[in-house]
């Protein structure tokens, strides 16, 4: 799928898991429900840092096309080395190692931990990535007509003004870890989340995704889930644009009206 489908399919998801949480008995502070929307939206772009024309490639300059460059090269390293005589041979790491399940895993784990070594510090770095990500995902027309410079500055406003918000008693940066010292622990879910969301995505193209690498499946490591051919889709096509994204603007209101109790 492109960017924009990508991030609307993440904000859609954690508003979800924003509902189903109240309905549980534990119930998101609205602080979290708005702020894990913007990051799991900005995360649902990250996968594609294994291509060069990818929406995130432009997200930070010269220093975003830089590291899709690396990243391409090392997925598409790691591809051959560990890639089964079932598996084609390829020219590019793109939709290889960064859109694994393993990969969300890492990353997510990744933000946890420096959010909570960090503290306040990770905390700003983290929400500065991710809105700026979801603001070129989400208001993409926008945002290619701006200045990058004046994307980096709403990104660094709003992550100073939400750090804030966050860290007023109760507003959400000890939901869910509790204990003394896991302040914030629980701002990688959204970025697994929205990895994860993307592969799935991904996963009903033509393409498909090997979500589940390195298990081996019929043969192949790099096996491209996804549903029957006949299923599938092209990215950019009136599928996506004309009912995906629609459908996942009226899911993403009902799981975040749900989530707040609004119905």
């Amino acid at each position: 799928m492109m960017g924009p489908a990508h991030s609307l399919s993440g904000a859609a998801a954690w508003l979800g898991v924003g509902a189903a949480t109240a309905a549980a008995g534990h119930a998101m502070p609205w602080p979290v429900l708005v702020i894990g929307a913007l990051i799991c939206a900005g995360a649902a772009l990250a996968p594609d840092l294994d291509h060069k024309s990818a929406t995130i490639s432009r997200a930070f300059g010269p220093l975003s096309r830089g590291l899709c460059e690396i990243v391409d090269k090392i997925s598409y390293a790691v591809y051959k080395a560990t890639r089964s005589s079932r598996d084609p041979r390829r020219s590019g790491g793109h939709r290889t190692l960064t859109h694994t399940w393993l990969w969300a895993a890492l990353i997510g784990g990744g933000a946890s931990a420096l959010a909570v070594t960090a503290e306040r510090w990770g905390v700003l770095a983290i929400l500065f990535v991710h809105l700026v990500l979801a603001v070129e995902g989400l208001l993409w027309r926008a945002a290619r007509v701006s200045s990058d410079i004046l994307v980096w500055l709403l990104g660094a406003t709003s992550a100073w003004i939400l750090a804030g918000v966050l860290d007023e008693p109760g507003k959400g940066a000890s939901w869910l870890f509790t204990s003394p010292g896991q302040e914030y622990l629980w701002l990688g879910l959204p970025i697994v989340l929205g990895a994860l969301v993307h592969d799935i995505g991904d996963s009903l193209t033509v393409s498909g995704c090997p979500i589940l690498w390195p298990i081996p499946i019929a043969g192949k490591r790099w096996y491209p889930l996804g549903p029957p051919k006949s299923m599938r889709f092209r990215a950019g096509s009136w599928v996506e644009l004309k009912v995906l994204m629609p459908a996942f603007m009226v899911l993403g209101g009902v799981g975040g009206a749900a989530a707040l109790n609004f119905i």
